[in-house]
């Protein structure tokens, strides 16, 4: 007699770095309820990542453009989604909007977090601690615990993305050569940006050592990355391949995974190269690592102490951006030394 699987919905994030880290709630999900069905509605962007989880069985996009109440097309969908009589759904922003949806379809259970008031919206609403449960994807796993554990700060499985082999045409490799990708951009605001100098003095060094050197990020990213070949030694430019705005989500994603060391800023692509197990410098310096660090065994994380930060701001608001200044090139590079030795032991 087979048993009934268990349909979860899960209405997910707007941004990538958020978006990775909620797979750690699907795996949760998953070891509680082994024959759970799980699909996640989000922005149609998101899909690529969503691909890439095991654990999603259906990625369905949200026609609703981030930031717009459209009060009349979330009630339709969510009377559109009532045939697929889903047992719970898990509400990951938390705004009033988000849990329209779930409510239109008549879900069971809606669980997530007080948010916006969203009492009666939510039958299963938590209040957060944000003491207890100070980092995101222990946020987000809690959600998956009984309402009563809900402040314990739950252990969370590391997100374990599965890349599809790259299609997108770069040089290939020389035997024995090695690729070191960058994400040097920050949608945040160029405070969360480590200078294009310091980049160029890695580059040199491991372009020298022959190390084959590919920027990834949007079209806005171009700047820094011309800056970073500007300054990078020109005798070895045939091993500097810039891509910022060539790329689709789910081309960076499947070349992320093919590089033998990432260096990043705190954004999105950091958060993939992490759930990638790729070995990780993730360079912070106006966030903290201690509410998004990267999840993974494989990653350095690099912040300094400054007597401003972390200030969560866009831009420096003291002008002098100490807080990715002070992070040395040759910190980085003994990070990526330690992380290839550690590789070759393995």
């Amino acid at each position: 007699m087979s048993v009934k699987p268990y349909k979860i919905l899960i209405i997910g994030p707007s941004w990538i770095g958020d978006m990775v880290m909620a797979q750690s709630l699907f795996m949760a999900l998953k070891a509680e309820h082994p024959n759970s069905i799980i699909d996640v509605l989000a922005l149609a962007w998101t899909k690529p990542l969503l691909d890439r989880m095991p654990e999603v069985n259906e990625a369905i996009p949200m026609p609703i453009s981030h930031g717009v109440f459209g009060f009349k097309m979330r009630r339709a969908l969510g009377k559109q989604l009532q045939a697929a009589q889903y047992d719970q759904a898990i509400v990951l922003p938390n705004s009033w909007k988000s849990a329209l949806i779930p409510f239109f379809a008549n879900i069971p259970v809606r669980t997530g977090w007080k948010g916006e008031a969203r009492y009666g919206l939510l039958n299963d609403i938590r209040t957060l601690d944000k003491d207890a449960l100070p980092m995101m994807v222990q946020r987000f796993v809690s959600l998956a615990c009984p309402s009563e554990q809900s402040q314990i700060a739950p252990s969370y499985p590391i997100p374990k993305m599965v890349a599809n082999p790259a299609s997108f045409a770069v040089p290939a490799l020389a035997s024995g050569q090695k690729r070191l990708i960058l994400c040097p951009g920050a949608e945040f605001g160029p405070a969360k940006q480590w200078p294009a100098q310091s980049y160029a003095e890695v580059t040199t060094t491991l372009i020298g050592e022959g190390w084959q050197v590919l920027v990834l990020g949007s079209e806005a990213d171009n700047t820094i990355a011309d800056e970073i070949e500007n300054k990078t030694d020109n005798r070895h430019a045939d091993n500097f391949i810039n891509l910022c705005g060539l790329t689709q989500l789910q081309d960076a994603i499947d070349l992320l995974s093919t590089a033998d060391a990432v260096i990043s800023n705190d954004s999105g692509l950091m958060h993939i190269a992490a759930a990638l197990q790729k070995p990780l410098v993730a360079i912070y310096g106006p966030t903290s690592p201690n509410f998004t660090p990267p999840l993974s065994d494989n990653a350095h994380t690099l912040q300094i102490e400054v007597e401003c930060g972390p200030c969560f701001q866009r831009t420096c608001p003291e002008q002098h951006h100490n807080c990715m200044q002070g992070i040395g090139s040759k910190n980085v590079l003994t990070s990526i030394q330690i992380s290839q030795s550690q590789n070759t032991q393995y």
